[in-house]
């Protein structure tokens, strides 16, 4: 039964490659790129201001200095496509100097549009379409500054022209975090231009749709990923700001929306301003875009209940996060990790014990390696992931995301007494293989900081042997030796703070492991609590403390 799913997925998949191909043969030709060319706007109802998006370029401390570059070499073919993608989305434009480099800015645009006024494989992808729509709508003012009107016509006959472009194929985006880019450069057209109010229409309905199959009733991505939710509040917030310059009501569900996206990046954010690694999360330092919000008037509320099933434990010197959430739905897997009850921890603004992060900036294999249950801080039984992903590997690496089994995360509890915070929970994917469920328990101090733990691995079987590893990946960085007794493991975290890591009577090895959270592997250090049982029950416990 496995292998006809299998090969009727592959076939699935290959019919969709091949209309796919015949898709983009058609894209080239003459007709339909006559058929994008509808009615050229007049004018600008408005110029959105430049600082309506958040953009990482906005807080670089340089200008994007264009005299220097030759306008003929610009559009040269770049090394890699990360570069030859970042010149064509337009994004440069936040960095360039505003009074002097008018002339060159329209120079580049013109020699683009001539270059570009057919469909091309890289430049009309969909994501690339709406980042340089919206670049040259929010520098507009710049752009047509003094512009004849030969250059004005070309501008909106090629916006209009990606815009037709990204309406008749939104539905193709890769994931749901670019078809919010894709509805966001919709909607500004039809904010900008009058000509184009429908797509600020149904731009705003598919919007509501898409927020609703998106997020959770508190306002938390399905597929439980945290940069995703970085990344479309930026957009969310751009639509919300532009229809207010615009002098139009912004919908309730908009300003619903956005205000509880706020207050979920608040209530995961780390005391050095990152979100913790889970479920496809990559490192994002938040201190800037929570600058930029209060900027811009945003009240940042607090939430007071478990967001996205990510406990979170918080005191004046320590910082846990706990995921205790199961996979999340068919559709919404496609950056999905099998990390059931890691955990990551800080101790004075340090974070000290991480997960590996999702490798999506760096490569496929990276990818790969970091959904196993090793590259998270949490436990492997008999050398085997907690969850096996589904691909037809046999044929194609990228056929969509499946899971061959799911768990079920049960047993939640976070309390508290006059001394300890507690988080607790269980979950069941080792159960259908090997007959086992993992419970883990985590409690801080509050009085000295101490962080413990304890892992229960309960069987179903008493005779079956059992073999476990639980990992705790130390941040890259973060350093560590074992004690001279050879029973404890300090972790050095700065020259003059150091933690002790210890499990009494259990065995502890330290090695050698690899985080994938930013744009290269970078390597780090692992401790491990490992054995074997046979008994009903087998409880390991652990604790981090400051080394005295």
């Amino acid at each position: 039964m496995q292998i006809l799913k299998s090969a009727y997925l592959y076939f699935l998949f290959n019919k969709n490659n091949f209309l796919d191909f015949l898709k983009k043969i058609y894209f080239t030709t003459n007709y339909y790129n006559r058929s994008l060319l509808t009615k050229i706007p007049r004018q600008f109802y408005f110029y959105p201001k430049p600082n309506l998006l958040f953009s990482e370029s906005h807080e670089m401390n340089f200008n994007f200095n264009l005299s220097k570059f030759n306008t003929n070499e610009f559009w040269k073919k770049k090394s890699n496509e990360k570069d030859e993608k970042y010149i064509n989305s337009f994004e440069w434009l936040y960095l360039i100097n505003r009074k002097n480099d008018v002339l060159v800015i329209q120079r580049l645009i013109s020699l683009w549009i001539y270059k570009n006024r057919k469909y091309q494989k890289l430049t009309w992808e969909n994501t690339l379409i709406s980042k340089r729509i919206i670049s040259w709508i929010l520098n507009a003012d710049i752009i047509l500054n003094n512009a004849n009107a030969t250059f004005k016509n070309s501008f909106y006959q090629s916006i209009v022209s990606q815009i037709n472009h990204l309406k008749r194929n939104s539905n193709i985006s890769a994931n749901s975090t670019d078809k919010f880019k894709t509805i966001s450069a919709i909607i500004i057209t039809g904010l900008v231009f009058k000509e184009y109010e429908n797509n600020y229409e149904n731009g705003i309905k598919d919007l509501k749709k898409l927020v609703e199959l998106f997020f959770d009733d508190d306002g938390f991505p399905l597929n439980r990923n945290s940069s995703d939710l970085f990344e479309i509040s930026k957009f969310l917030i751009l639509i919300k700001d532009a229809i207010k310059d615009a002098q139009k009501y912004v919908p309730e569900f908009l300003e619903k929306i956005v205000e509880k996206n706020i207050a979920n990046l608040n209530y995961l954010l780390s005391p050095n301003h990152n979100l913790p690694l889970f479920n496809g999360t990559k490192i994002n330092n938040l201190e800037e875009y929570i600058k930029y919000l209060k900027s811009q008037d945003y009240k940042i509320k607090k939430v007071d209940k478990i967001i996205g099933n990510i406990q979170v434990l918080k005191n004046k010197k320590c910082h846990v996060f706990f995921d205790t959430g199961s996979p999340p739905k068919k559709g919404f897997l496609e950056s999905y990790q099998a990390g059931p009850l890691s955990f990551e921890y800080y101790f004075e603004n340090e974070k000290v014990i991480t997960n590996c992060g999702f490798g999506s900036g760096i490569s496929k294999k990276a990818i790969l390696l970091s959904r196993l249950s090793s590259a998270h801080s949490t436990l492997t039984i008999n050398d085997t992931s907690i969850i096996k992903f589904n691909h037809v590997t046999l044929v194609d690496r990228d056929m969509p995301m499946s899971l061959k089994n799911r768990f079920l995360i049960s047993d939640t509890l976070k309390s508290e007494d006059d001394i300890f915070l507690k988080m607790r929970a269980t979950h069941n994917g080792y159960e259908k293989e090997f007959g086992c469920s993992h419970k883990r328990e985590i409690s801080l101090n509050k009085n000295n900081y101490s962080l413990f733990g304890m892992d229960e691995i309960i069987k179903n079987n008493h005779d079956k042997k059992i073999k476990f590893n639980i990992y705790f990946h130390l941040f890259p960085g973060v350093n560590a030796v074992r004690t001279i007794g050879g029973e404890n493991i300090l972790i050095q975290i700065k020259k003059n703070k150091s933690l002790i890591f210890s499990s009494k009577g259990e065995k502890l090895a330290l090695e050698k492991s690899l985080f994938f959270g930013g744009n290269k592997i970078l390597h780090n250090l692992c401790i491990s609590i490992f054995g074997e049982f046979t008994e009903k029950t087998r409880q390991i416990k652990w604790e981090i403390k400051k080394d005295s």
